[in-house]
């Protein structure tokens, strides 16, 4: 099967569309390792008008690796297969859900930058998202590319550099990130289950290594580190590395197929009238293989 890429940022090696590629039929298994090797150059990849159902969408994503079970919270719509994570404003009996019925409220939470399970003690490497309805506008997911922010970063108005960051580490929490949005949604019991983890600031890609901030919404604070201070430094690294030149903004088109490398990017989805326009997104996530830390 052959198939080229198409850069989606001219004069940057970030964001590239597959042409050529039927994700439903069979693929052997060196277009695999190239398009794993692209996902390494590119960090995002887009597959257009791939008509797939979730069998077919999680025989793909398991090619790169065995597959996370999605939360409870991104279940329902009829979806069977539990490393399906249905992320949409459509209810399970087809309708749209009001702005703020409580899964509305919960994936509110995607609006904020953040990397895939980030908050799990073995964090995510890759997300692949079909795109089974989307709005005529509005809904975007925007991409921050971590990589080129970390090299390009000169120091923290504050004078802190690069090298004092090697060796940090920072408390990640899903349970943190949604209250900086939608509030205290969560039961004990999902708080018991979803409690805070250690994840390294400077993390460096296996396969490329390229070194990286790891950072997002669910990063909460630096161990050891007044409180005040860990939290400036975190909103002045996130706002650098989300930076217009850092970022590609995909506008999705029904059955576009997106994947992306939670090692090298953050990523928000933009609002949209979700009251008015369905949004059914399906996602499956390639489960990491080693703690940060």
């Amino acid at each position: 099967m052959d198939f080229t890429i198409k850069p989606l940022l001219p004069g940057m090696d970030f964001a590239g569309e597959v042409i050529g590629i039927d994700v439903a039929a069979p693929i052997n298994s060196s277009v695999y390792d190239q398009l794993r090797t692209a996902l390494g150059k590119y960090a995002v990849l887009v597959f257009r008008n791939q008509n797939i159902n979730d069998d077919q969408q999680i025989t793909f994503s398991e090619k790169f690796g065995s597959l996370e079970k999605s939360l409870g919270f991104d279940r329902g719509g009829g979806v069977t297969h539990p490393e399906i994570s249905r992320i949409a404003n459509v209810d399970d009996n087809n309708k749209i859900r009001s702005h703020g019925d409580e899964k509305s409220r919960y994936h509110r939470g995607n609006s904020l930058w953040h990397s895939d399970s980030s908050f799990k003690p073995i964090p995510a490497n890759i997300s692949i998202l079909s795109g089974r309805e989307v709005p005529p506008f509005g809904g975007e997911t925007e991409f921050a590319d971590a990589r080129y922010a970390y090299d390009t970063w000169p120091g923290s108005i504050s004078g802190v550099e690069k090298k004092d960051l090697e060796g940090l580490i920072c408390e990640h929490s899903i349970i943190f990130s949604r209250q900086l949005i939608v509030g205290d949604i969560f039961s004990e019991e999902d708080k018991e289950r979803l409690k805070p983890v250690r994840q390294a600031l400077i993390r460096r890609h296996p396969e490329t290594g390229r070194k990286v901030f790891y950072l997002g919404s669910h990063c909460h604070f630096v161990e050891g580190w007044d409180y005040s201070k860990s939290r400036a430094l975190i909103t002045e690294l996130t706002s650098w590395m989300t930076r217009p030149e850092f970022v590609y903004a995909h506008k999705w088109a029904p059955l576009d197929l997106v994947m992306w490398d939670n090692r090298s990017v953050l990523h928000r989805g933009n609002p949209w009238l979700d009251e008015e326009y369905r949004r059914v997104m399906h996602r499956t996530t390639v489960a990491g293989d080693q703690p940060t830390v």
